[in-house]
């Protein structure tokens, strides 16, 4: 025997604003949200933010100081990129218990999320096998692909 639609209509609603409160507990959760990651030499530690923003950034031990430029340069765009991977997988695993289908009997069915689409290439955290390309090979493929 099928449930009758009114009591339907009220397990749908209270899962409704159940999910509501878990998005709202799981937002607060993460606008407190840093993650403080060092380049692997050692020289830059950098925190970012809950949205991918950079919140601090400090030279270790002076470090940068017999380091060039682009030395620098490329320890500083490791650790933000670390940094933003980190936060990046925080967030999915904050939110991918609400994108599921609900339990047994639920009426949530789930969301399809490509999160390398939302994320882009915040994902990569430049490790081997990680998601994506590192932005130097999509500029190469960007101007091997221009016919102009």
């Amino acid at each position: 025997m099928s449930e009758p639609l009114q009591e339907r209509i009220v397990r749908a609603m209270a899962e409704l604003e159940a999910t509501q409160a878990a998005v709202a507990r799981a937002r607060a959760d993460l606008s407190e949200a840093s993650a403080t990651v060092r380049s692997s030499d050692r020289a830059v530690e950098v925190t970012i933010g809950a949205q991918g923003e950079l919140a601090g950034l400090r030279f270790s031990d002076n470090r940068h100081q017999n380091m060039t430029g682009p030395q620098l340069a490329a320890s500083i765009m490791e650790a933000v990129q670390q940094g933003r991977a980190l936060m990046a997988r925080r967030v999915i695993d904050t939110f991918a218990p609400l994108t599921g289908p609900g339990p047994e009997g639920s009426v949530r069915r789930g969301l399809d999320l490509d999160w390398n689409q939302v994320f882009g290439p915040a994902l990569d955290d430049g490790s081997p096998g990680a998601r994506g390309r590192p932005g130097r090979d999509r500029l190469r493929d960007e101007i091997d692909e221009d016919t102009d």
